[in-house]
């Protein structure tokens, strides 16, 4: 998994690990007008999708795979 966290925006991709969801929280926690770009995503374990609900940051595209991209459409953010 790639994670590129900068000051106004988030770009990942590949598999976000459970690994990599206690630093994404972090970051959106600490920029919390930032936006997520998620359209390398392949695959969102069930803690990075937690920490992304529990935010409030714009998910500025969806990922790759279908099941990820209409969990996260739920949340109104897209």
């Amino acid at each position: 998994m790639t994670q590129r966290l900068m000051k106004a925006k988030a770009v990942l991709s590949g598999h976000v690990t459970v690994e990599a969801a206690a630093s994404l929280l972090q970051w959106m926690i600490e920029h919390p007008k930032a936006e997520l770009h998620m359209g390398g995503v392949t695959h969102l374990h069930a803690a990075a999708l937690q920490a992304i609900a529990a935010s409030r940051n714009r998910i500025a595209s969806a990922p790759e795979d279908a099941f990820c991209a209409k969990a996260l459409a739920r949340l109104g953010r897209t």
